[in-house]
């Protein structure tokens, strides 16, 4: 299919098996049954107050007017929520700091938002059997660095990570910078107590470091959006803290050459702890937002980093592999200070774009390394076709990339266009052999592409598991599929 073509979306039909949930009581009725078992404070139902939960950070994603929201501390009264919706028949959108990117966290009309964040507490640290147990709205940097204090380390790293859950992560199967080597949440899951549509508490997997009975339950609701079940608490596996990693930066004169280099250096069998990219519009983004003195004639910033023994030698391999797939210039950093600016600038990509234009629209098609240029090329040829600023960073490592479209929200035309350049990217990512999403989810924005992507047997698979776990269709209506 040429990229582009819309129109030839296989789109996802509706469930005929779906129940009518508009039939759902009035807030009065439903908050009286709520404050049966929970405390005044957790509640919300100032419209002023309640419509600020409406939605995560996503463009172009509907979002209802929900009921109440409510902010639980404790499993039983999860399970309380979760009782009164079953029977009262109300939706409920589970949320985490909705940081999201994809609408997964979007209020439906007249819907319960169940927030976890005050259910944020580190319960366990266990050094010998290296885990951690924890409640789902602890921040995933409060945790990194609490486990760093024992010596360990917690590797999935989200760009959002000083705000972003660990529940967050869990229901969209976040990645991050070190995903390259480390992997991503979901190979850190040992373990989840999960509350059912019906309030039942469901314990999954495991606290030993090897177990295989019965079906992997933990790795289904691991990526689920919070349609499947209520994740309360996790069991986390930690890793011995690494020796602080040493970055090199390499300036190149094309994309091309840049995405070559990455395939070299993952050809070469390094294992770099991260291995990231920047485009020219990206490199500019951020030096405009944070003047960080950034090279802006290089048309592609390729930052990799090694936390092994002699991080020195690997970057002087790696430093050759990029000068002999064309670097202008290859700087490694000479200190972890150093290291630590560089990574700041890639971490503010997404921001510094959003800044560009007010709005942004922020893609997530993983390709296969090997089709890393040919995304990127695809992508620019799309900027050109529509007359918009699309940024691109990138886990190179992982061929994961973020175009990032930049848009004035306020303009109805460029607005069309922005949509448009957004399916196109996607149509190029599956062409080429991908994945519409590698680490952000579906969610309400990628619904058409998924049932694209897995077909109509995916579909209908996904479908029955979701009906086996919430017959009443209650949780996170309307996402996925």
């Amino acid at each position: 299919m040429a990229p582009g073509a819309r129109l030839e979306i296989m789109t996802a039909a509706p469930d005929p098996a779906a129940p009518d949930l508009a039939t759902a009581p009035a807030a009065p009725d439903l908050i009286a049954r709520l404050r049966t078992a929970l405390p005044a404070e957790s509640l919300l139902t100032d419209p002023d107050v309640t419509a600020s939960y409406a939605h995560d950070m996503a463009s172009f994603c509907a979002a209802g007017t929900p009921a109440v929201v409510v902010l639980p501390r404790t499993v039983e009264e999860v399970q309380h929520v979760m009782r009164t919706a079953t029977e009262l028949r109300v939706p409920v959108v589970p949320q985490g700091a909705r940081t999201g990117l994809s609408g997964a966290a979007n209020a439906s009309d007249g819907c319960i938002v169940l927030s976890l964040l005050k259910m944020d507490r580190i319960l366990e640290i266990d050094p010998v059997d290296r885990i951690a147990v924890v409640e789902p709205g602890v921040v995933n940097a409060v945790l990194s660095r609490k486990v760093n204090e024992l010596g360990l380390f917690y590797p999935p790293d989200p760009s959002s990570w000083e705000m972003c859950t660990i529940g967050g992560n869990i229901g969209t199967a976040s990645g991050g910078l070190c995903c390259v080597k480390y992997g991503v949440t979901a190979e850190y899951v040992l373990g989840l107590d999960v509350v059912l549509a019906d309030g039942r508490l469901l314990k999954t997997g495991r606290r030993t470091a090897k177990g295989v009975a019965g079906y992997d339950l933990t790795r289904l609701f691991v990526g689920s959006e919070g349609s499947l079940g209520i994740v309360v608490r996790a069991v986390l596996a930690l890793k011995p803290q690494p020796p602080q990693q040493l970055v090199l930066a390499a300036e190149f004169a094309s994309t091309e050459a840049a995405c070559a280099a990455v395939c070299k250096i993952m050809e070469g069998g390094h294992t770099p702890s991260l291995l990231e990219l920047m485009d020219r519009t990206t490199v500019r983004a951020v030096n405009a937002m944070a003047q960080m003195g950034l090279p802006e004639t290089t048309e592609a910033l390729l930052l990799a980093a090694f936390d092994t023994p002699d991080p020195a030698a690997d970057l002087a391999a790696v430093g050759a592999l990029c000068a002999a797939a064309g670097a202008t210039e290859v700087v490694p950093a000479e200190d972890h200070a150093e290291s630590e600016l560089l990574l700041q600038a890639r971490r503010l990509s997404l921001t510094a774009l959003e800044a560009v234009k007010g709005t942004t629209m922020i893609d997530d098609v993983c390709v296969p390394r090997s089709q890393l240029g040919a995304l990127l090329e695809g992508t620019a040829r799309i900027a050109d076709k529509y007359g918009l600023t699309i940024g691109v960073c990138a886990h190179a490592g992982d061929g994961n990339t973020h175009p990032t479209v930049c848009f004035d929200a306020q303009d109805p035309d460029e607005s069309r266009r922005a949509r448009a350049s957004f399916d196109e990217i996607m149509a190029l990512g599956l062409e080429l052999g991908g994945t519409i999403t590698g680490e952000h989810g579906v969610g309400v924005l990628k619904k058409e592409w998924l049932a694209r992507e897995i077909g109509p047997v995916g579909i209908e698979v996904q479908r029955s598991l979701k009906q086996t776990f919430d017959p009443l269709g209650i949780l996170n209506p309307g996402k996925l599929f």
